[in-house]
């Protein structure tokens, strides 16, 4: 199994993805810190660990893992470890909220160009957000609805780039239950504001009280619940993960009523993929397609074609005679830019072209240059394979245009 330091969590809304997120990246950092020689607030990791929420009845799973470290510990330290760093990634922590995903029209702004142009915007913050971390020393949870295959598939190519992998959680819950927890959220901001509504003169001396408790006074954004419509929506429109499919795979899955003991054995195999023996043995390379080859000092393939084949045009019209009537032209068999260009002025490393009985024009040397070039571009991605060099780019040209001169007569 391939090194897999980006991990997607992904389910319905308001299933339990951030409390799975947010247990993951504790046992993650509890295992990291367990394999290092020392803690440090001095540490690796870029990104802050992430804030516990306050439990909540209906909000999240009944389990949680004890033996990871508490919330103070979690927001007091990190751990430094040689060979990976921890990075938590989410709509909360990019300050990206819920209404994004609203695609209703009458909630749509007035400036906004299209009914999904913030949830492309948002989109495009978090792969920002992910890329700018993502290697394989850099473990990245990714927590958030990733409910898109094609999103998925974006990111599982962003890890190939990186030459890592991508594992995928999926947090399973009920439609129903889900949809519970959201109207449990709405029936509770619905609540305080009409306690806020009902007392704003106290608001000051509410916040003094709630200071007091060590609790904030603002809402917490994790909590924030969507709206009917848009919950629907999103359900209607969420793509479950396939393992039979590569950027879904390895999948790993994880139920609400799962309990400590299967939350830690998922996440010791999530552990094993990311830092087992058979992850750090394979290598990962990006596709080639996405590669961008090395060049020589002499360009790469296509550029050495469009090159030699237009000073072989040059040399053509340079030195056919004036009054046409056939004749040969002699050419260097290596170009300005070719290696052996020190041997151009020997005669057997010369090529012959044998014009036409008629004097040959730009138009006409044109033509059969675009057609060559067009014959030879399949020959990009081969430069190592039989050396297809300047000398013989240039050897190949010259013998189709023999060819073609002989056919026009």
């Amino acid at each position: 199994m391939p090194v897999c330091t980006l991990i997607i969590v992904t389910g319905l809304p308001t299933s339990g993805k951030t409390t799975r997120a947010r247990q993951l990246y504790a046992y993650l950092e509890s295992r990291i810190g367990s394999s290092s020689s020392s803690v440090s607030p001095d540490s690796l990791s870029n990104s802050p660990p992430p804030q516990q929420a306050e439990p909540q009845q209906q909000s999240q799973p009944p389990s949680q893992p004890t033996s990871p470290p508490s919330t103070p510990q979690l927001q007091t330290k990190t751990t430094t470890s040689p060979h990976y760093r921890l990075h938590y990634i989410s709509d909360t922590t990019l300050s990206i909220s819920r209404t994004v995903y609203d695609l209703s029209p009458e909630n749509l702004p007035a400036h906004v160009r299209s009914a999904n142009a913030l949830e492309k915007d948002a989109r495009a913050a978090v792969y920002a957000a992910v890329k700018r971390v993502l290697s394989p020393r850099d473990i990245v949870v990714l927590d958030g609805l990733n409910y898109i295959k094609g999103w998925r598939y974006q990111l599982f190519c962003e890890a190939k780039n990186a030459r890592t992998a991508s594992c995928v959680l999926q947090v399973g819950c009920s439609v129903d239950r889900a949809r519970g927890v959201n109207e449990g959220r709405l029936k509770r901001q619905e609540e305080k504001r009409a306690k806020k509504e009902k007392a704003t003169e106290d608001a000051a001396s509410s916040a003094e009280a709630e200071a007091a408790d060590g609790k904030p006074a603002d809402d917490d954004p994790e909590q924030e619940p969507y709206t009917p419509s848009n919950w629907e929506n999103l359900v209607f429109r969420y793509e479950e993960p396939n393992a039979m499919t590569r950027w879904d795979s390895p999948l790993f899955t994880l139920v609400w009523d799962d309990d400590e003991a299967q939350t830690r054995q998922v996440f010791a195999q999530i552990w094993d993929a990311v830092a087992g023996e058979g992850a750090a043995k394979r290598v990962i390379r990006p596709n080639q397609s996405t590669v961008q080859r090395d060049k020589d000092p002499g360009g790469d393939y296509l550029y050495v074609l469009e090159r030699e084949t237009q000073d072989i045009v040059k040399q053509i019209l340079a030195r056919q005679p004036e009054d046409g009537g056939g004749g040969e032209v002699r050419v260097p068999r290596a170009g300005s830019g070719g290696s052996s260009s020190g041997r151009a002025g020997q005669d057997e490393e010369e090529l012959v072209v044998h014009l036409p009985g008629k004097k040959v024009g730009l138009p006409q040397l044109q033509r059969y240059r675009r057609a060559f070039v067009g014959l030879n571009r399949g020959g990009i991605g081969l430069e190592a394979v039989g050396k297809l060099a300047a000398e013989r780019l240039r050897e190949s040209f010259v013998g189709y245009l023999n060819d073609a001169f002989e056919k026009d007569g």
